[in-house]
């Protein structure tokens, strides 16, 4: 590996929703600079943070289809039985849900938990309380998706807005095949991902671990295969 190389891994992508906010946050750094030596270097600190918030880092996900891997960085805030979303639509019989939380230092690239088709996703305007709290999951703004897996198990995945987050973009499309791991979102500034999974599935984490989205195993499938060489419909 030559010194350019280590160089280049030495620093960690930013994603391209960042790049607007960190020319503003440096453009803000300027001009408070024009009154202010103190003010700069506070605005300095802010654009390092916010390109910081925006890095976009790889990740190796486990290859094996019976794996839930997280769709974020961040802790886990809760596991249990809870009914999903009514955008879902996967019924009101409850499922296995966890929660996974990201503060303003989490990296908020959000990936997905299993690998297969993207039956729908669906957008709810709604509030902004906590996204610790667990009413977030049907207050606040969000938006929803259910994957479905080869062996026809149906995972949703919850992007849910926080207090400080007001925007959720979503990079995955109805209707597209997606790899555990592929990147299928971002929550601007401090927010939640729930995912709902059959109630059978045997969940592989505890309430305050620490999760590193398309890597930490956080449960595994009934019934599924091991196959991740298998192509997707």
């Amino acid at each position: 590996m030559s010194i350019a190389d280590t160089i280049r891994n030495a620093f960690v992508p930013v994603h391209r929703e960042g790049w607007p906010f960190i020319a503003a946050f440096g453009a803000a750094a300027v001009l408070l600079g024009l009154f202010s030596t103190a003010l700069f270097w506070i605005g300095l600190i802010l654009t390092a943070w916010c390109a910081y918030f925006f890095r976009d880092p790889v990740r190796v996900t486990p290859l094996d289809d019976r794996l839930v891997v997280s769709p974020a960085d961040g802790v886990v805030s809760a596991v249990g039985l809870a009914a999903p979303p009514r955008e879902l639509g996967l019924g009101a019989t409850e499922m296995t849900r966890i929660s996974v939380f990201m503060n303003v230092f989490s990296c908020h690239v959000n990936r997905a938990p299993v690998r297969g088709r993207i039956a729908r996703i669906e957008h709810r305007p709604g509030k902004f309380l906590n996204a610790e709290l667990d009413k977030a999951s049907e207050e606040n703004e969000r938006r929803a998706m259910v994957i479905e897996t080869l062996s026809g198990e149906k995972v949703g995945v919850v992007l849910i807005a926080g207090l400080i987050a007001r925007r959720i973009v979503t990079f995955a499309t109805e209707g597209a095949s997606v790899a555990a791991g592929e990147r299928i979102g971002l929550i601007r500034f401090g927010s939640r991902v729930d995912v709902y999974m059959p109630a059978a599935a045997e969940v592989l984490v505890a309430v305050g671990q620490t999760a590193l989205g398309g890597e930490t195993v956080l449960a595994e499938l009934p019934g599924a295969s091991a196959g991740a060489g298998q192509p997707l419909a």
